[in-house]
């Protein structure tokens, strides 16, 4: 991606800052003519001053004043400027985030199955941090700094041509010398920001599992890993710091010869003509000589911080151009009322391709039928409850649900009739009362104290210190394993949808407990389709369909009875799981 292209697609961004833009920009103007018409007034007054006749105090009180009333006047104007630049950075790095949040949200899963999460919250946190203290704020400086040097260089042609023309004449020295280095940080930064993602992802992963790490004793090797990580990113920071760092030093070095030409030539000037050069007018040009360098010396420093700017706003414009889900603008909805007849076909699915996961499985689950899905570790049984979710589409076959390819189908009306208990747990950084409201989230409070009841969560929730409205910490802080998955649990029971899939749906919970959500669970599966993934015995044998599953096929199915009376795979694994029982 193209600088020219970042830089238009952020301008695109600052559509509704407009009023913002242009008010900063007309302000910049007219701060930078009104502070550089002070040196032409200085110079009036050192002329009056040094004049032959009689010193004109008058002349020089009333030309201090202007001055005066002109730093008042361009240090209010500077403020004003700043609240604009303030509104109009933080409005479309703001925007930006909500682009890239709302993107994330319409990503297919395998986005995120492909990509590690902290690298993904780097670009949208980090990342945006610095496109906003870097490029819309060094635009900014970067406008101002070539708007003082243009308007410095009309004001010096007005005084003295001769000496302008000097000026002139090393400019291009100073800019040479900042694009041969500048071309040289740029690539420094794009490394640097992939390095602090890389670290940020590390990070994240090795906080979130901190007690794995500690109970296999392996903080030696994740300090070393750090360590290898945070040494390459301060290696490669350095260099960029290191080769941006020469910007300044070398222009600075530059624009002294600038000082030094305007005072060298305006002296022979003053001295061969002296009406042509006053005193004042020599004043005003050496002053002007200072002003000029400055902004050189400034953008040196911007130009360091727009190259890690345009690397960053390459990473987050990466993120907003991934490709989203395929629409379903113009599917229809699954119209009430949904029975739960659900249908497979010929399905077949990989992640990868050429490295299939389902194979050809076909399928027909009547209404209320209850389905217990079992085989081994990486049989493919969560994949088929992902594609049931549509998570993923099938790679060839269809899937139906009440007789429509749920291809057809929009997600939300497909996923608002289907209850989801995952394994792993979701807990809101929020109350008690908002986790259970997740899928529905005008219920009463209660409907919301029900569920929980069903779900047998009342009691642990009453013990805490405000009940329903305790405040969970993230990921369910302060609540053990199966207090979260019991919250889980109450979301479905709140919903009560004609399909449930529960996916390893008590595996935290204690014995007893889970005994009473199983009763629970009878109850409100009773005349729902649901499809259960599941070990544990109890689970398996109640229900309709057993479906034995190995390398992304089904291999047998049947009742439980049917089953065992074939003495094939699923004979072993339940007596395999009765002996360790």
């Amino acid at each position: 991606m193209k600088k020219f292209s970042i830089l238009t697609r952020i301008f695109g961004y600052t559509k509704k800052y407009y009023f913002f833009l242009a008010l900063s920009l007309i302000l910049a103007a007219i701060t930078v003519a009104m502070s550089l018409y002070i040196p032409v007034l200085a110079g009036r007054a050192i002329d009056n001053a040094l004049g032959k006749g009689q010193v004109e105090i008058d002349a020089i009180v009333s030309l201090l004043f202007k001055i005066g009333v002109i730093v008042c006047i361009v240090a209010t104007l500077q403020w004003i400027m700043n609240i604009c630049n303030n509104k109009l950075a933080f409005g479309v790095v703001r925007d930006i985030r909500k682009s890239a949040f709302y993107k994330l949200q319409s990503l297919p899963l395998n986005y995120l199955d492909s990509h590690l999460h902290g690298d993904t919250l780097s670009r949208i946190i980090a990342d945006a941090e610095q496109l906003s203290d870097g490029l819309l704020l060094g635009f900014t400086q970067l406008f101002v700094s070539t708007l003082t040097i243009l308007i410095t260089l009309f004001f010096m042609l007005s005084i003295n041509v001769t000496v302008a023309l000097c000026v002139v004449l090393i400019t291009p020295v100073s800019l040479l010398a900042a694009r041969y280095i500048a071309k040289r940080t740029h690539a420094m930064f794009i490394l640097q920001s992939q390095l602090r993602a890389e670290q940020t992802a590390y990070f994240n992963e090795t906080v979130n599992n901190q007690k794995t790490v500690i109970a296999y004793g392996a903080q030696n090797r994740c300090n070393e890993k750090f360590n290898d990580i945070n040494q390459k990113l301060s290696q490669h920071t350095k260099k960029a710091i290191f080769y941006s760092s020469l910007t300044n030093p070398v222009t600075r070095f530059v624009n002294s010869f600038v000082y030094v030409a305007v005072a060298f030539a305006g002296a022979l000037v003053a001295v061969s003509n002296p009406v042509a050069m006053s005193a004042g007018m020599l004043t005003c040009l050496l002053s002007y000589a200072g002003q000029y360098t400055k902004p050189f010396n400034e953008i040196s420093g911007v130009v360091a911080e727009l190259q890690n700017a345009f690397a960053c706003a390459k990473r987050l414009f990466e993120l907003l151009d991934e490709i989203p889900e395929v629409s379903d603008e113009n599917c229809g909805e699954l119209k009430s009322p949904v029975c739960g007849n659900v249908e497979l076909c010929k399905v077949d699915f990989s992640y990868v391709p050429q490295k299939p996961v389902i194979k050809g499985i076909s399928l027909f689950v009547k209404s209320g039928q209850r389905v217990a899905l079992v085989g081994h570790t990486g049989c493919g049984k969560t994949t088929l409850v992902n594609l049931l979710m549509r998570f993923y589409d099938v790679d060839s076959g269809k899937i139906t649900v009440e007789g429509r390819d749920i291809k057809e189908l929009k997600r939300h009306s497909l996923r608002g009739n289907i209850g989801l208990v995952l394994q792993e747990t979701f807990i809101l950084h929020a109350t008690v009362r908002d986790n259970i409201k997740l899928g529905v989230p005008n219920a009463t409070d209660e409907e919301v104290e029900q569920a929980a009841r069903l779900a047998h969560a009342h009691s642990f929730i009453k013990r805490l210190p405000k009940g329903y409205d305790t405040f969970i910490g993230e990921d369910g802080r302060g609540l053990s394993a199966g207090q979260r998955q019991l919250l889980c649990i109450a979301r479905v029971f709140l919903k009560r949808p004609p399909l449930l899939i529960l996916d390893e749906a008590t595996s935290a919970v204690d014995t007893r407990t889970e005994m009473k959500i199983k009763q629970a669970f009878d109850k409100l599966m009773e005349g729902r389709t649901s499809f259960v993934v599941a070990h544990r015995l109890s689970t398996i044998v109640s229900s309709d369909i057993i479906l034995y599953m190995r390398d992304g096929e089904i291999i047998e199915h049947g009742t439980h009875a049917e089953l065992l009376s074939q003495k094939g795979l699923y004979f072993d694994l339940y007596y395999s799981k009765l002996s360790i029982t």
